[in-house]
């Protein structure tokens, strides 16, 4: 397989040569293709590089990486924080960071963040945008079921019934057309990949709608939307561009 691109982020030099150290010598599917020490360099360098992947410090001075990815317009890259405060990582799982290393970052870690990744970038859909204009122009059939594993064993739900989901935690919470929900232990970017094919965005962070329930489109900054059920969501800045495209056929 090819070497995943990297950009490696953080404002201590010391931390950023220990973990391109250990890529180097431990993770042969990583190819380090910059470094940067200051936020404002890295948001020029992953405009520039279109890295696959970016080793994000959190905790940096004037803008820590929250802020830093609020900045890039357009995140097709996949994200693995590395701090060292453990608090940030509620944080980090609800913006759907592929995954989360606390410091000092152990060699085993890092090489089980990079195995998880590797694998799922070969299943990944490249031009998200792309497959679902396609997907609209077939017409997949929403009343296909996805399952879903519960505490009590399997449910199985008819995609036609699912308004959007949202991101909670590490978690996922389901609205159903019915006014029922559920939340079950899958991350948000799960489901989107799931998804994808049957006319389901993720207009924000934290949310993945069903486009067939759009009733709205509300100017704004991003905008937001407005389902067929009354339920009002932001449309992220970065994503609107994109969303308004999608929806304009």
């Amino acid at each position: 397989m090819e070497q995943l691109k990297a950009i490696l982020v953080d404002d201590e030099l010391s931390s950023l040569q220990n973990l391109q150290q250990k890529l180097v010598e431990f993770c042969p599917d990583i190819k380090v293709i910059a470094t940067a020490q200051k936020p404002e360099d890295a948001i020029l360098l992953i405009n520039q590089q279109q890295p696959d992947v970016v080793f994000l410090d959190i905790e940096m001075p004037r803008m820590n990486g929250f802020r830093m990815l609020d900045e890039i317009e357009q995140i097709n890259f996949d994200i693995i924080f590395t701090t060292a405060y453990n608090h940030y990582a509620v944080d980090a799982i609800r913006i759907s960071a592929f995954d989360y290393l606390t410091k000092p970052i152990a060699i085993s870690d890092l090489q089980k963040a990079v195995e998880r990744l590797a694998k799922y970038r070969q299943f990944q859909t490249k031009d998200k945008l792309g497959v679902l204009k396609n997907s609209l122009n077939t017409n997949k059939n929403q009343d296909e079921k996805i399952v879903i594993a519960t505490n009590e064993g399997m449910e199985f739900i008819t995609i036609n019934t699912i308004l959007h989901i949202e991101s909670s935690s590490n978690y996922s919470k389901i609205y159903l057309q019915n006014g029922k929900s559920m939340v079950v232990t899958k991350l948000l970017k799960d489901f989107e990949d799931m998804l994808l094919p049957y006319r389901f965005y993720r207009i924000h962070n934290s949310h993945l709608i069903n486009l067939k329930y759009i009733e709205k489109y509300i100017k704004g900054d991003g905008g937001q939307v407005r389902l067929t059920n009354g339920t009002v969501i932001d449309v992220a800045r970065r994503k609107k561009d994109e969303f308004l495209k999608l929806i304009a056929g």
